[in-house]
């Protein structure tokens, strides 16, 4: 799961003792958050016979802000910020705690151009978080093309590869990277990598109190505390939130807790690290159009529940083994749970004379078995809407481990910084699906009867599940960065990924499969300084996703399942390879008014073997298939303005997203083929569920010492309709929103706080797809038939919110 390469440059690292974090004006014109160390950049090679440690005033430092480089907790592995050949996204805890939000995908979405979050779930809490057309999702079946690692260790969930973002304890985080151009973050990088540091003892101390509440039922509250005692230290972070949402039965409950004890020395430095969280949510997921023009918090089909809980320890080491030499390792456990209940139509109905007495699914001749495999008699009325309830459980536990070596000798006369390292992560999984039917009632509730499914259809396509998944995966890494001149640095390097996932169907052999996959991704890239002002940067870079268990255990066009929940059969899947090229400018400038920082940049990502989703006429069922070719481009640009009282960030960014090969699909679109129910696929038709067009403003504004007030506003172009591969249908609509906020410092330790989200309630929908208008009667309009295909995720409506916050 998580390797590294790792190419730096030109210097001589020493990290200091409790050097903090500071905020850096860099050359991306980010004021971001990123590890301050001290390096030495002797003008020559040192002499032999100097002491390894030499007093600190003989040495010639000068501070340095780095950017990661690979998914490490420490500084010592990270590159001189000017020396990236990629574009700089990061976001420090000053940003997230602006948001006053819980939700480190609103801080995320604020000040990374390339990144939107969409709600997919309909709940705030499982964002899709979306960059550059690639994405981190908590949502079984989507295609995932982002790698996410906490304090160095993957979180994508060994089953899915999905991201539960709920998860990371959000007060308890230091920084988010968004990196690209680098293999050495391993599986799933394809767009990129987040990169998530937490905060300890060291580098927090102090306490912490925020209590927060408003609209739709919001209250919240995180407390964190961090002390250094001599050679140690020790961290901790509580939250809590509920929230019962603006849609009916979306509420939503947080808890987690977060901590860190760590000693330290001026050549070592170790921590352990813990995590719990158990957090419930109403997923209320999309909803006809039809019904939100009646009421906005409508939803269809319901229960939709999740709940997840996870428990996590993690072993962090670093020694400076020489001055040049150090080495750093982790290990980690991990025990998560995913639960779901999911109230959807069904393709069970009553069956054709003469078994007219009977249940039959997906058509009216081949018989609905129960768990004994003996038809189902029906026991509904005949005016009964049949519905059923889908169940869920996946129980992972996660192991793995990494080692890395980094050196910073002179080569030729040259600064130099050479990185290897290996990393192994081991996940065994086991996963359960039932489906009780019922009947839905004219809320969309779906009331069970307690008759369940067996193996049903023909072929067969729904039936309890009962799945163990092992996934191993291995990396190798190495990466160098080589100052040619004071003002051009090359890097370059790469990862070798080997794969092995092995399916065991624990009821009968229809799921079992091996499946290894294996592949070296190159990058290569270099930076140059133009000016002290101006750093030109480009490079090119490979990665590679392989096929989950979820998707290789639903591949099979001809056994359709329920995606993410009756898997049927395990045919072999291609793995995904990304072929990405990015160059750009960035660079700050002094100003009478304050620091202006800028970048501008361009990216080309390719994907061969992409796999999608692949729908079939029967609603909600499908199939993973790899598509050929897709191609994701774009600019992306930034602005930012620092002074003491005034804050300011723009930003645009263009993301085109396309499929290069034809295609004929499935979907439920109202331009399908009525025989077929297939629509075509051309090469340069636009991926669905990806805006085009993105514009973010902000500003923060110092009225007084003590008053500050502050806003932002989102500008998001249209975006075509999952089930819309064709571009036929006309596009969602795209959308802006305005927020506010302001605070006020009434003494050293107490602030009080407000904001006001969305502010001219706009109505709008963050994503969208195609239903089945016949499955289920409009009873909000008297039991007629749906007769516009369109369902969407609508966005939250106005909110208000008020806070204290005490710090000690």
């Amino acid at each position: 799961m998580g390797v590294r390469l790792l190419l730096v440059g030109t210097i001589s690292i020493c990290v200091v003792p409790g050097i903090d974090y500071a905020q850096a004006q860099t050359a991306s014109g980010d004021s971001e958050v990123l590890p301050a160390i001290e390096v030495v950049a002797p003008a020559t090679v040192a002499k032999p016979g100097r002491s390894k440690r030499a007093p600190q005033a003989a040495r010639n430092l000068r501070r340095v802000f780095v950017y990661p480089t690979a998914p490490t907790t420490t500084a010592s592995s990270g590159m001189d910020v000017d020396k990236v050949p990629a574009s700089v996204n990061a976001v420090g805890a000053g940003q997230i705690a602006r948001t006053g939000s819980l939700n480190i995908a609103d801080a995320l979405q604020q000040q990374v151009p390339g990144i939107i979050v969409s709600d997919t779930t309909g709940n705030p809490f499982q964002p899709d978080i979306q960059f550059r057309g690639f994405v981190a999702s908590p949502v079984a079946g989507t295609p995932q093309g982002l790698a996410v690692y906490q304090n160095g260790v993957r979180v994508n969930e060994a089953f899915g590869d999905t991201v539960n973002w709920d998860l990371i304890p959000t007060a308890a985080i230091r920084s988010v990277t968004v990196v690209t151009n680098n293999p050495a973050f391993g599986l799933n990088a394809l767009g990129g990598a987040v990169n998530v540091l937490m905060k300890n003892g060291f580098n927090y101390q102090g306490a912490e109190i925020n209590t927060m509440g408003g609209s739709f039922g919001r209250i919240q509250s995180s407390a964190q505390w961090g002390k250094q005692i001599d050679n140690f230290s020790v961290y901790g972070a509580l939250e809590g939130l509920r929230d019962g949402g603006f849609r009916n039965f979306s509420e939503s409950k947080v808890r987690r807790f977060y901590g860190d004890v760590g000693y330290k020395t001026d050549s070592s430095e170790f921590h352990l690290n813990m995590g719990v969280a158990s957090n419930n949510f109403g997923a209320a997921a999309t909803v006809p159009v039809e019904l939100l023009r009646n009421y906005w918090g409508a939803t269809y089909t319901t229960p939709q529940t999740t709940a997840n809980r996870v428990g996590y320890v993690n072993l962090t080491g670093k020694i400076e083994a020489t001055p040049t030499w150090t080495i750093e390792g982790s290990a980690h456990v991990r025990a998560f749970q995913h639960k779901t209940v999911d109230g959807n139509p069904t393709a069970t109905q009553p069956c054709a004379p003469p078994n007219d007495t009977l249940l039959c699914f997906n058509d009216d001749s081949s018989f609905a078995n129960g768990v004994n495999g003996v038809p189902i008699v029906n026991p509904f009325p005949t005016d009964a809407v049949l519905g059923q309830i889908d169940r869920t459980t996946t129980r992972s536990t996660t192991t793995g481990a990494t080692l890395q070596a980094t050196n910073t000798d002179q080569l030729f006369g040259h600064n130099n910084q050479f990185m290897v390292g290996a990393s192994f992560d081991s996940g065994v999984t086991r996963f359960g699906a039932s489906a009780e039917l019922g009947t839905i009632g004219s809320n969309y509730v779906v009331s069970g009867s307690g008759v369940f499914l067996g193996p049903s259809g023909t072929p067969i396509s729904i039936g309890p599940v009962s799945l163990r998944a092992t996934n191993r995966y291995s990396g190798l890494y190495a990466q160098d960065t080589f100052d040619v001149t004071d003002a051009f640095s090359i890097s370059g390097g790469g990862r070798f990924n080997y794969a092995s996932i092995n399916l065991e169907d624990q009821i009968g052999t229809a799921l079992n499969g091996n499946h290894t996959f294996s592949r070296f991704n190159p990058m290569i890239g270099g930076t140059y300084k133009i000016t002290p002002e101006l750093t030109a940067y480009a490079g090119y870079s490979e990665a590679n996703r392989a096929p989950t268990p979820l998707e290789l255990a639903c591949a099979d066009p001809a056994r359709p399942c329920i995606i993410g929940a009756f898997l049927i059969s395990d045919p072999p899947l291609k793995q995904v390879v990304s072929r990405t090229v990015e160059a750009g400018l960035r660079g700050t400038k002094e100003l009478n008014i304050g620091t202006l920082g800028w970048k501008v940049g361009a990216f080309r990502a390719t994907n061969a073997d992409d796999i999608l989703a692949i729908p079939v006429p029967l609603q909600g069922f499908g199939y993973f298939q790899n598509v050929g070719r897709t191609r994701r481009q774009g600019i992306e640009a930034q602005v930012n303005l620092t002074s003491k009282t005034l804050q300011l960030y723009a930003s645009y960014a263009l993301v085109d997203a396309r499929f290069l090969d034809a295609l004929e699909l499935n979907s439920h679109s109202p331009f399908a083929d009525p025989v077929t129910g297939t629509i075509q696929v051309l090469p340069g038709n636009r991926i669905p569920a990806i805006p085009r067009n993105r514009v973010k403003l902000g500003f923060d504004y110092s009225v007084t010492d003590a008053f500050k007030v502050g806003g932002d506003a989102l500008f998001v172009g249209s975006q075509y309709f999952v089930g819309d591969e064709s571009n036929q249908a006309a596009r969602l609509p795209g959308y802006s929103v305005f927020n506010l906020h302001a605070s006020y410092q009434i003494n050293k330790t107490f602030q009080i706080y407000g904001r006001i989200d969305n502010i001219f309630d706009n109505r709008y929908a963050t994503y969208g797809t195609f239903f089945d208008a016949g499955d289920v009667p409009n009873f909000a309009n008297g039991g007629v038939q749906f007769t516009d295909a369109r369902s969407v995720s609508p966005a939250r409506p106005r909110a208000f919110y008020a806070g204290l916050k005490a710090t000690f």
